[in-house]
């Protein structure tokens, strides 16, 4: 992938070790809230983009992607660690979305936008069918989260198409009660979530609690061929 640039920013792939450390040091700081390296078995296997300031070199943004060529591929993929996914009729070549976040206290829209732009560039350029993942919420109490996902029960995903549990510690979305405020539980969702949901896409009909991260997930899928065309045209032409 060729970087990305708008404005101040940029969107570019992981050279080489001391870029993915510092990229597994913003993961540390976002999900485990203080300093430190998030690193893992999957790193490796993964490319790394990262979304930075132009003058500072600081990292904004990152996340990573991996290659699912096939059924085989996707069994040992990060998700298939939370979630049966045997059987899970979807297209490959597939790709897993793992590890993102921004910065705290960045609030530009355009790194969550930038970051679209890579994340299209890398999915047409390998032809992929489908974007999977886990979406995370952070902190992992349930009753903090309960309002959020409720509003998930839309978009769950259609019978036998989605994930079976496998987590020890499941939460189920069918029979949350309906939120009090609903345009305050839809913004208690990521802000990557409400984009992957904008674009079609479904999620499990569960969130597992994942006491490691200190996060509560949800298992989402994107099918490119489902996205809005509006959308689709939108994220290309961010894309170059």
């Amino acid at each position: 992938m060729q970087a990305l640039e708008k404005g101040r920013l940029r969107a570019r792939l992981a050279e080489g070790p001391e870029d993915v450390a510092r990229a597994q040091a913003l993961r540390h700081l976002c999900f485990r809230g203080r300093a430190g390296l998030d690193a893992d078995t999957y790193d490796p296997h993964c490319r790394h983009v990262l979304v930075e300031d132009r003058e500072s070199g600081e990292i904004l943004s990152c996340f990573r992607v991996l290659a699912l060529p096939d059924v085989a591929a996707m069994a040992r993929c990060y998700a298939a660690q939370f979630y049966d996914l045997t059987g899970l009729a979807l297209s490959f070549p597939a790709i897993e979305i793992g590890r993102f976040c921004i910065a705290p206290g960045q609030v530009d829209p355009d790194i969550l936008r930038l970051a679209w732009a890579a994340m299209t560039r890398i999915v047409d350029g390998g032809g992929y069918g489908v974007m999977i993942g886990c979406t995370s919420f952070s902190g992992a109490d349930p009753a903090r989260h309960a309002e959020a996902l409720a509003t998930l029960l839309p978009h769950v995903a259609p019978v036998g198409l989605g994930p079976g549990r496998l987590a020890p510690q499941t939460v189920a979305l069918a029979g949350l009660p309906p939120p009090q405020d609903r345009r305050a539980a839809l913004a208690g969702l990521p802000p990557i979530l409400r984009t992957y949901l904008g674009m079609g896409g479904w999620v499990s009909d569960h969130a597992v609690i994942d006491r490691n991260l200190d996060t509560l997930h949800v298992f989402t899928a994107v099918e490119v061929a489902r996205v809005p065309p509006a959308r689709a045209r939108a994220l290309r032409a961010l894309a170059g």
